[in-house]
């Protein structure tokens, strides 16, 4: 049996969307067309592939792109025509820590900028297995560090995936350690996070066939070369082990058909036990990274317009805008 979604606190703070029609139609095709090649992308061999299909995501005419370097971290900056000045999104990408990179991140991040009306960085954050754990996260400390150096006083963390486990353990470490000149990190964004790699959660078993994309066998061989012999409930690799106490809003987005889908579930759960102001948002019958079908979903346009919306308004705080 499945478990609950816990007490009524937590219940009160799941949202859940029906499937439109017409994305149930789309959906029926693209199982269809993921069918034979379900649980077989592993390791760097498809580091190329992913980027592609990242790459392909429908672009936005308002958002540019630069270069930069931010903490030492290499990355990219998406600009929207309008944004708030002294504030900005830090957004960490997916790709099983194994793959992705900035570049191929750059329009799917772009369409959070533009609706959150901040520019947005990317950092490349070194991946595994050339750079196992504790390398990402180490990186993307480095990076919120150097955003605090370059004067911003608002920042909004956002990330997919294993960015989204990345997002949610930086947000911990922030709101726990001395920053000499803190900004206010004002909330986090999180599509269909990672946040257990011990892999304990019961939707590896009950949306094991509803998941397109991954199977437990696979996802396990992600995380071991990611993980090496690193404790996988270590807080710097699984938030849901991480401290809660003291974090800001946070919001996760994630598919009703995801193997992930508890590690969502139980995140919010403990984060609403804990009074963190959190919200989970399950969308039916979209799988792992629909945000990015972006022209394709009509759940794609509304999740990504929910979360522009989530953090413009946690950015907002009388910033000026720009343009």
């Amino acid at each position: 049996m499945e478990r609950s979604t816990g007490d009524s606190a937590s219940r009160d703070r799941i949202v859940t969307h029906p499937l439109d029609p017409d994305d149930a139609v789309v959906m029926a095709a693209v199982r269809t067309m993921l069918e034979p090649t379900k649980g077989l992308a592993r390791g760097i061999e498809a580091r190329q592939p992913f980027d592609g299909v990242m790459e392909s995501v429908q672009p936005r005419t308002d958002v540019t792109f630069e270069a930069d370097i931010v903490g030492g971290i290499p990355g990219l900056w998406a600009v929207p025509t309008q944004f708030r000045s002294d504030a900005a999104i830090l957004h960490l990408h997916g790709g099983w820590f194994n793959l992705g990179t900035a570049r191929a991140y750059r329009h799917l991040v772009g369409h959070v900028a533009a609706r959150a009306g901040a520019r947005a960085f990317i950092p490349d954050y070194r991946l595994a297995p050339e750079h196992p754990f504790p390398a990402a996260p180490e990186d993307a400390l480095a990076c919120y560090r150097g955003l605090e150096q370059a004067g911003l006083r608002r920042i909004a963390i956002t990330g997919d995936s294993a960015g989204g486990n990345l997002a949610l353990v930086l947000a911990s470490r922030v709101t726990a350690e001395d920053f000499s000149a803190k900004p206010v990190l004002v909330g986090v964004a999180a599509m269909s996070p990672v946040t257990d790699l011990s892999l304990s959660g019961e939707t590896y078993e009950t949306r094991a066939k509803a998941d397109p994309f991954f199977t437990r066998a696979q996802v396990a061989a992600l995380v071991q070369a990611y993980l090496g012999s690193a404790d996988p409930r270590d807080p710097l690799a699984s938030p849901l082990h991480a401290r809660f106490s003291g974090l800001p809003a946070i919001r996760i987005d994630v598919g009703d058909d995801e193997l992930l889908l508890d590690d969502s579930r139980r995140y919010v759960e403990r984060a609403v036990a804990a009074g963190v102001d959190a919200r989970l948002d399950v969308w039916m019958g979209m799988p792992h990274g629909f945000p990015a079908n972006i022209g394709r979903l009509k759940a794609s346009a509304q999740a990504l317009d929910a979360i522009g919306a989530f953090v413009a308004d946690k950015l907002r705080a009388n910033t000026p805008a720009r343009g």
